[in-house]
């Protein structure tokens, strides 16, 4: 089962969540760490670096010699990566999706591709965890192809928790479509429950099954809780407002192992979850 951590917004606790569902779940698991701009459940985890490997997207170049500026690329091209005014065409690299689109429309076959570097996925194994995660290059603005590539490296015979990036642009939809599942961690605040209902839109567009986490519970108010008792929308997991939370937070120490009296949380999130699964099975 493919289980994907997102929420309307940054700072809610979705690697927490991840880190720590991942480290109760007691048998081999892949946690997938898709938020590539700021990758963090690596600080969690203790282990050894196994394997790491360049990511490049194919970018379009122009045979000079070839091209009669007929504009086909530029017209064709909806980022506008590749633009032509009856010349040869001019080339955006940082506005390509390498959709290959242009290669192919091209009359006079002016056009191939060569790679250019993005990023990097890492793996790296701690315990029962191997832990896949995308790191942008610096200066890149597109990360749904690194992330992409993230999750070419799921492995169908073990379950994986995937850890999306907050928000609900393009990133998160990459990193949760085709996923079983995904948990909504939110905030009893004004504005948790403002990017919950956003983010409860996003997946219900996309048509994947979801349930909702409250994190920090007893630091605001009831209206999370009555926004998903009207939506009929379940409440997986309370995470109480606890002080050394954070403090094993900042520490990078995980809350089931500082305080193990949490642990029963996400077993119970876990018994949850697999009945979802023996339920969409049927």
């Amino acid at each position: 089962m493919i289980v994907a951590i997102a929420s309307g917004k940054g700072g809610t606790g979705k690697t927490t969540v991840s880190v720590n569902l991942a480290r109760t779940l007691g048998t081999k698991v892949q946690l997938l760490d898709c938020d590539v701009e700021e990758p963090n459940a690596h600080l969690f985890l203790k282990g050894k670096k196994v394997k790491e490997e360049i990511v490049n997207i194919p970018i379009p170049q122009v045979d000079e010699a070839l091209c009669n500026g007929c504009c086909e690329c530029g017209k064709f091209c909806t980022y506008n990566a590749i633009v032509t005014f009856g010349t040869v065409p001019l080339i955006f690299p940082e506005m390509c999706h390498g959709c290959g689109g242009c290669t192919l429309i091209c009359p006079t076959k002016a056009i191939t591709e060569i790679g250019r570097r993005i990023g990097m996925v890492e793996t790296m194994e701690s315990g029962n965890i191997t832990l896949i995660g995308g790191r942008l290059d610096v200066g890149v603005a597109m990360a749904p192809p690194l992330i992409r590539e993230v999750k070419k490296c799921l492995q169908n015979n073990l379950p994986a928790i995937l850890d999306a990036p907050p928000g609900t642009s393009c990133p998160v939809i990459a990193a949760i479509r085709d996923t079983d599942m995904v948990l909504l961690v939110t905030e009893p605040t004004p504005f948790g429950l403002n990017d919950l209902m956003l983010a409860v839109d996003m997946v219900r567009e996309l048509k994947i099954p979801f349930g909702v986490i409250v994190n920090r519970m007893g630091c605001g108010d009831d209206r999370v809780h009555d926004f998903c008792k009207k939506e009929n929308i379940p409440i997986l997991l309370e995470i109480p407002d606890d002080r050394r939370i954070a403090e094993s937070y900042s520490r990078g120490i995980l809350m089931v192992d500082a305080l193990p009296e949490y642990r029963s949380l996400f077993q119970s999130l876990i018994l949850k979850v697999n009945e979802f699964e023996k339920t969409r099975s049927l």
